[in-house]
C-alpha cells in the first residue's frame, strides 16, 4: 500500500532495518571502547635470589608500573632458578609459557650475536674503559635486540669477571692445571676457553655451587657481587685481581608478548623501567666494589698477577678475537666500533698522562 507522501510501506521497513543496525553497531561500539582494558600479567623468570638488591629494584618498578596504568599491566616473577636454568627460561618463553626473563646479557646470543660484545675476554683492563664504550653501544644492543625479538631497558653494570679458584692462579699455565667452568650453551667462552689451552667443564649456572663443592669443578670466573650472591664464595680460597671479562644483566621481554599492551601503557612501561635499570646500573657499580672488598675480608687471597704474566694474558686473548669475529659470533661491525672507541679513550688517556 502506497503513502500519500509516495513512501512505500516496503521501504519505510528498510529504513527501519537499518536504523536498527546502526544503533546496534553504535551500542557495541560504545561498549568496546568504554569497557577497561583487558589486564596484561607478564610472567618473568630470574635465577636471582629473592631478597636479593635486583628483585627487590624490579619488583619496585613492577609495582610502579601496575599503579601507572591502573593494573592493565602486572608483572609476575619467578625468582631463584623456580622456573629452571637460562635454556629452560627461554624454552618457555618460545611455548608462550613465560613472557621474559632478567638474564646474563650473552644468554641471549642465540637471538642476536652482538649482545656479546662486552664479553670478549681481556678486552677491557678498566671500568673507565667500560664506560666510555657502554655511552656509545648500549644504545646500539638494545635496538639489536628488539630488532631480534626481545624488548628491554637498559643494562645494568655486572662487573668484572674474576679468575675464583681453590688453588691460586698466577698465570695462564697456573689455570690449564685446573677444572674450569663454563656456562652451559655459550658457544663463544667455551672457544675463548679452549683457546687459551683449557678444557673447561660446561655447566649452567644453577649447578656451580654444586660442582664446587664436589670437586666437579674448582675454578670459576665471575663478578664479586655475583659470587656473593649465588654463594659461590663459600666454595673458593683465591681471587686472581685481573678482569678478566665484562659481565651485565638484562630484562628481556618477548616483543609479542609486549604488544599485546596498549601503546599508552607500553610507553609507561618502557619509561619506568628504562629508569629503573639505569638506577640498578649505577647501584651495582658501587656494589661490586664493596662485594670485592668483602671477598677480602672474608678470607679469600687475592693474587696479582705480575706485569710480565699480564702481558702474556693479553697477548694469547688477540687470536682468540680474531677466531671469534672469524667464528661469526659477534659482527664485524661491532668489534670494528668497540676497537675504534678503545683506541680513542686510550688515545685520549695517555695524553692526558704526559
Amino acid at each position: 500500500m502506497n503513502r500519500p507522501n509516495g513512501i512505500t510501506t516496503e521501504t519505510r521497513e528498510r529504513f527501519m532495518l537499518a536504523c536498527n543496525w546502526r544503533y546496534w553497531i553504535a551500542l557495541l561500539l560504545l561498549v568496546v571502547f568504554a569497557a577497561p582494558a583487558q589486564a596484561v600479567v607478564l610472567k618473568v623468570a630470574t635465577l636471582t635470589p629473592e631478597g636479593s638488591s635486583w628483585m627487590r629494584k624490579m619488583r619496585a618498578g613492577a609495582e610502579e608500573v601496575a599503579q601507572a596504568t591502573d593494573q592493565r599491566v602486572r608483572f609476575k616473577f619467578y625468582p631463584g632458578g623456580v622456573m629452571g636454568n637460562d635454556r629452560a627460561v627461554l624454552r618457555k618463553i618460545r611455548a608462550g609459557q613465560l613472557h621474559g626473563g632478567a638474564f646474563q646479557g650473552g644468554t641471549l646470543a642465540g637471538y642476536y650475536g652482538d649482545i656479546q660484545i662486552y664479553g670478549l675476554p681481556l678486552t677491557f683492563k678498566s671500568l673507565g674503559e667500560v664506560h666510555h664504550v657502554r655511552q656509545h653501544m648500549d644504545q646500539d644492543l638494545v635496538e639489536g635486540l628488539e630488532a631480534n625479538g626481545f624488548v628491554t631497558f637498559g643494562l645494568a653494570d655486572g662487573g668484572f669477571a674474576y679468575i675464583m679458584s681453590n688453588q691460586p692462579v698466577a698465570d695462564i699455565e697456573a689455570l690449564g692445571r685446573l677444572k674450569a667452568w663454563v656456562p652451559a650453551n655459550d658457544k663463544m667462552i667455551l672457544d675463548a676457553m679452549q683457546g687459551f689451552g683449557l678444557s673447561p667443564i660446561s655447566l649452567p649456572i644453577a649447578d656451580v655451587r654444586t660442582g664446587l663443592q664436589t670437586g666437579l669443578i674448582d675454578t670459576v670466573a665471575i663478578s664479586p657481587i655475583g659470587a656473593i650472591v649465588l654463594q659461590w664464595h663459600t666454595q673458593v680460597k683465591y681471587l686472581t685481581k685481573m678482569p678478566l671479562v665484562y659481565l651485565f644483566g638484562i630484562l628481556a621481554l618477548d616483543r609479542k608478548a609486549f604488544s599485546r599492551i596498549a601503546p599508552a601503557d607500553q610507553a609507561e612501561v618502557r619509561r619506568i623501567m628504562t629508569r629503573v635499570w639505569r638506577e640498578m646500573d649505577a647501584m651495582n657499580r658501587d656494589d661490586n666494589a664493596k662485594a670485592l672488598e668483602a671477598l677480602r675480608t672474608q678470607g679469600i687471597e687475592f693474587i696479582e698477577p705480575a706485569p710480565d704474566a699480564r702481558d702474556i694474558w693479553y697477548r694469547r686473548a688477540e687470536p682468540i678475537h680474531r677466531q671469534i669475529i672469524e667464528a661469526g659470533h659477534i659482527s664485524p661491525a661491532a668489534i670494528d666500533k668497540l676497537e675504534r672507541l678503545l683506541n680513542d679513550y686510550r688515545a685520549r688517556l695517555a695524553r692526558q698522562n704526559q
